[in-house]
């Protein structure tokens, strides 16, 4: 059983060893290669980040479905009410570098299209989260304290609702979102996604996030897909619970 009580007031939880580590390997094997970097050749780092996308292979897929993983969607957002992860969304993969990265700024992720599909900040978000049930932390090696972990406002997602409520079924666009959130929880404590490869973060799509520099010694590999929703999100799960207090305030 998860903490789902922790889940509601913080916004997240990890799930520790929720794919097994050699199956993380062999998925970061597939992503050195698609860098173009040298594993063993520090001299080939050049970027700050590398972002690669949409990874359908099986290990792939294979860690993105354990019986851990679905276990804990059904606790979280409801039994039949999510879909099975097919791709793993983005990796924006973090090298040790002096030079800021350029995407570190805090954010709520967005989740369905606004007026141009192929413009990924007319992206919206609404208070019924359409489109996202989670937003998922999947990390594919060892991240420290200096190995740039994305940093969490803890309890964030409870300050978004009423900032949603008003945009109605429409939402808000991302940088509308951000240009009120991002101030909205600038009292809530940071916390640090670090953790095994192997681990996940399950996190509340409202929840207020950014990246940071990387100043450890060896490279980060992190997947962040979207739990798709299969419908509404049920009345009672904590997902939309945490939604209900922050209206409740």
């Amino acid at each position: 059983m998860l903490d789902s009580d922790a889940f509601i007031r913080d916004g997240f939880i990890r799930l520790e060893g929720a794919f097994p580590r050699d199956l993380a390997a062999e998925c970061r094997a597939i992503l050195w290669r698609d860098t173009g970097c040298d594993p063993a050749d520090p001299a080939t780092w050049t970027k700050p980040v590398i972002r690669l996308a949409h990874y359908v292979q099986e290990p792939f897929q294979a860690a993105a479905n354990t019986p851990e993983l679905h276990g804990a969607f059904d606790e979280l957002v409801g039994e039949g009410a999510w879909a099975p992860c097919r791709a793993m969304g983005t990796f924006p993969v973090r090298f040790p570098s002096d030079e800021p990265p350029g995407d570190d700024g805090w954010h709520i992720d967005t989740s369905f299209p606004g007026d141009d599909p192929a413009d990924f900040m007319t992206y919206r978000a609404n208070l019924a989260s359409k489109g996202r049930a989670l937003l998922m932390l999947f990390l594919f090696s060892d991240v420290g304290d200096d190995d740039g972990p994305t940093r969490i406002r803890v309890g964030s997602h409870l300050d978004v609702p009423p900032i949603l409520a008003p945009a109605g079924e429409a939402g808000l666009a991302f940088m509308e979102l951000a240009e009120r959130a991002v101030p909205a929880t600038e009292h809530r404590p940071v916390a640090h996604a670090t953790g095994r490869a192997g681990d996940v973060y399950l996190c509340h799509p409202f929840l207020v996030h950014a990246a940071q520099e990387h100043h450890g010694t060896e490279p980060r590999f992190l997947a962040q897909p979207p739990l798709i929703p299969s419908g509404p999100l049920p009345e009672a799960s904590p997902v939309r619970a945490a939604i209900d207090r922050g209206l409740r305030g």
